[in-house]
């Protein structure tokens, strides 16, 4: 950087003076509100919004239903394993009726038992 050797403090501040006038020039050459390419910019820029906020309605649309989705199959897995369980547990007891009953088992056992004791 360049060191600006200053005289005196009144060319200095003659120099921020300049300075600040140079901005504030800058300032008001820029384009009022009411300017064509202003509102043409603004308008723009309210149209990419608008399409921005179109996707993330459709994203959360899509999130929305996939969870839908997800928790209706959940739901389903669930009723069919449900319905799995009671048709075993039917089956169980279908079964267990065709078995003797351990009563019976016992009893033919000990009949067996005793006829084997008879003919010592």
């Amino acid at each position: 950087m360049r060191k600006t050797n200053y005289g005196n403090v009144n060319q200095r501040l003659d120099d921020a003076a300049k300075a600040k006038r140079a901005l504030l020039e800058a300032f008001k050459a820029r384009p009022g509100l009411d300017d064509a390419e202003v509102a043409a910019r603004r308008a723009e820029r309210i149209a990419i919004a608008e399409a921005r906020d179109a996707r993330q309605a459709a994203k959360r649309a899509e999130r929305e239903a996939e969870l839908e989705r997800a928790r209706q199959a959940r739901e389903a897995e669930a009723a069919a394993k449900a319905a799995e369980q009671q048709a075993a547990a039917a089956a169980r007891v279908a079964n267990a009726r065709k078995r003797p009953s351990l009563t019976a088992i016992l009893a033919s056992h000990e009949a067996a038992k005793a006829a084997r004791k008879v003919g010592r």
